[in-house]
């Protein structure tokens, strides 16, 4: 389901949402993302962000929070987020977008989304605060955003649970893809001797080895968090008969291949 969820909702992230934030005077893509992201917290201090966020790293949030609500309010943000992200989603999916399909996958990926416990989830609850769109595709796309942040919740739970910062987190991130830490492109532009110092923590605990590389404990460790996060993940679906989360999946596929196609 993540897998075919997380296309979906990062389509605000895109350069149709990107640019409607421009439009209201961010300076960057990372102002509007801050924006969009962060409004349904409301005008929530940078402390508070970086908390729900958890995997950026200190004063990277602080650049953006609050300068952003000097330009907007989180009430507009969050109204052009929908409607740029519903923009871009219907650009991606073309056809798509009007079938009866479409319409049904919205429903059942709703009833899901709306489901799950918000207990712990701060942003996930910010998100289920606010009114479900009517219109099919903003609708698919806001309900796969919240089952997107109901997952992203739960992973930074599993991350405290097994002692992973969030810069941490991204190391790891970075190893399981082959990567070194300093070539990954979250954290790559933090200052080397800063970078080096998680690298080490994470070495003297056994997790990265002499070389730079995972060992099998921060294997383990980063397969647990995963297990933890999809566990975590599933009550969101339990509303659904395994008949409707196979005909959510079958009709999710299609949409969520035309978006990576782009």
């Amino acid at each position: 389901m993540s897998e075919l969820i997380e296309p979906i909702a990062t389509v605000t992230f895109s350069e149709v949402p990107n640019e409607a934030f421009l439009a209201l005077g961010m300076r960057n893509y990372w102002d509007g993302y801050f924006a969009g992201r962060a409004a349904p917290l409301g005008p929530a201090p940078a402390e508070v962000v970086h908390a729900v966020f958890y995997n950026f790293a200190d004063g990277e949030v602080a650049r953006h929070i609050p300068w952003v609500w000097g330009k907007t309010t989180p009430q507009e943000a969050i109204a052009v987020r929908e409607r740029g992200s519903a923009a871009a989603l219907r650009q991606m999916i073309e056809d798509l977008a009007d079938s009866a399909d479409l319409a049904r996958v919205a429903d059942l990926a709703t009833r899901a989304a709306i489901s799950a416990p918000t207990e712990g989830r701060a942003l996930y609850a910010g998100l289920r605060a606010l009114d479900v769109p009517e219109e099919p595709v903003a609708r698919l796309w806001h309900a796969a955003t919240l089952l997107r942040e109901h997952r992203g919740d739960g992973h930074n739970a599993a991350l405290v649970v097994h002692g992973i910062g969030g810069t941490e987190a991204h190391v790891l991130l970075a190893l399981s893809l082959g990567m070194r830490a300093e070539e990954f492109g979250r954290v790559h532009h933090l200052p080397a001797e800063q970078l080096a110092a998680v690298v080490d923590g994470l070495r003297g605990r056994g997790l990265v080895d002499a070389a730079g590389g995972f060992t099998d404990a921060g294997r383990e460790i980063r397969e647990r968090v995963e297990a933890l996060t999809d566990e975590l993940a599933a009550p969101a679906y339990d509303v659904l008969t395994a008949d409707e989360l196979d005909e959510l999946i079958a009709g999710l596929e299609p949409i969520a291949a035309a978006v990576e196609a782009h």
